[in-house]
């Protein structure tokens, strides 16, 4: 699912507006007379940056409701509830950046190790969610302009999920998707 490109600039600005009217939680969107692409179910992130430098990050990583639905409940979160981040504030709106990534149905990876997913990996390309019984974390492609190499890329994905870099698990999971993603 690709939105147009004024189907992208309206999700931005409802995303931006959404962040603007600050609350206890976002509005339940109408759907009815939007457009179609809004009203799929899919799966998104919201990542906002301030001055160059991330200020929150939340979304879904299973398509459950419509994008539009998706995209603004996101947009909250990240702004409000990003446990890594105090909330936005007012005088912040001004100098946020909005980026909204839609995610592609994951793609389970068949790895016998760490080694064979290092090689299954696709840098740029692929964002990848790792998992077991007791942690679980994600990492959008955009991640790999910071982190380049496959090796690096694992080891910080399974620091954030509360793994040791050298620790692989009997019952990992993991899965790939790509991205569609449009900023301010």
């Amino acid at each position: 699912m690709t939105p147009n490109d004024s189907e992208k600039r309206q999700l931005l600005s409802i995303a931006r507006e959404t962040i603007s009217q600050g609350g206890d939680q976002p509005g339940k969107p109408e759907l009815q007379g939007q457009p179609e692409v809004f009203a799929q179910q899919a799966a998104c992130f919201v990542t906002l940056h301030r001055n160059g430098v991330l200020r929150g990050c939340i979304g879904s990583t299973q398509a459950y409701q419509p994008l539009l639905e998706d995209v603004i409940h996101n947009a909250f979160a990240s702004a409000f509830h990003d446990p890594r981040f105090p909330p936005v504030t007012e005088n912040e709106l001004s100098e946020l950046k909005i980026e909204i990534s839609i995610l592609t149905p994951q793609q389970r990876l068949t790895v016998a190790d760490e080694a064979d997913l290092l090689r299954t990996i696709r840098p740029g390309i692929d964002g990848l969610l790792i998992r077991n019984a007791q942690h679980s974390a994600t990492f959008l492609p955009q991640v790999w302009q910071q982190l380049p190499s496959p090796d690096q890329f694992l080891q910080h994905l399974k620091r954030k999920a509360g793994m040791a870099p050298d620790e692989w698990p009997d019952d990992m999971e993991c899965f790939c998707y790509q991205c569609v993603e449009f900023a301010e």
